[in-house]
């Protein structure tokens, strides 16, 4: 039997052994590679071709929903399956909209998880059972009233959404332009380009605006 192949992202060391632990245990399952942040489950993505990627939404230098956003585009085949801390609805629908087949919450039994990859792989989509109440029951809701609350969000490019999160996190633009491999010049541009949609004209701004948004966290400096 073909077994399936499992990536990990997570930006937690201890969290990612323990993952490959339960996943290896399981005769129809192998882990390929393990990522600690966003961009380089992208990268290894393409390197090892996985069939499932388990994302944390919660990750450095390109967070989870943004990388789940590329790796759909790019390898449409890869089914994306979030284990987050963070449940909230609005998350939720980022991450579906982004293109992930499952979300899980991390607090979810390990059973959980491998039925989750299991399904995804079948070609359904799969939620912890409170996420799927929850989801359900906005669904009535929204029948009910006759409204949707899709959300205002702005629409950013991959490339303005990176740099939204990096300069968020404080990085200066000459670090900016060394991570993602492109001039300075084009990292101006770029930032400007994110200020005139958001119509936000200050570094604190765009930073308050990606709080706000979940594209980091305030305070400690840990990102969503």
């Amino acid at each position: 039997m073909e077994k399936i192949r499992v990536l990990l992202a997570d930006d937690h060391t201890v969290v990612r052994q323990g993952l490959r632990v339960l996943l290896e245990a399981q005769p129809d399952l192998t882990v390929v590679g393990e990522a600690e942040n966003g961009r380089q489950a992208v990268q290894l993505s393409k390197k090892h071709l996985p069939d499932v990627v388990v994302m944390d939404v919660a990750m450095p230098i390109l967070n989870g929903l943004e990388a789940t956003r590329q790796l759909a585009k790019e390898l449409p085949t890869v089914k994306i399956v979030i284990l987050s801390s963070y449940i909230d609805d609005e998350y939720v629908r980022q991450a579906t909209v982004a293109g992930a087949a499952g979300y899980l919450m991390k607090q979810t039994a390990a059973i959980e998880l491998i039925k989750a990859i299991r399904e995804v792989m079948l070609g359904n989509a799969y939620f912890s059972p409170a996420i799927s109440k929850r989801l359900l029951d906005n669904y009535r809701e929204a029948s009910r009233t006759g409204f949707a609350d899709h959300g205002g969000a702005v629409h950013l490019t991959t490339r303005e959404a990176e740099i939204l999160q990096l300069v968020a996190e404080g990085k200066p633009n000459k670090q900016i332009a060394t991570e993602l491999c492109i001039s300075i010049k084009t990292v101006e541009k770029h930032r400007q380009q994110v200020m005139n949609k958001l119509d936000i004209h200050d570094i604190a701004g765009l930073t308050r605006y990606a709080i706000s948004t979940g594209v980091i966290e305030a305070g400690s400096g840990k990102r969503l």
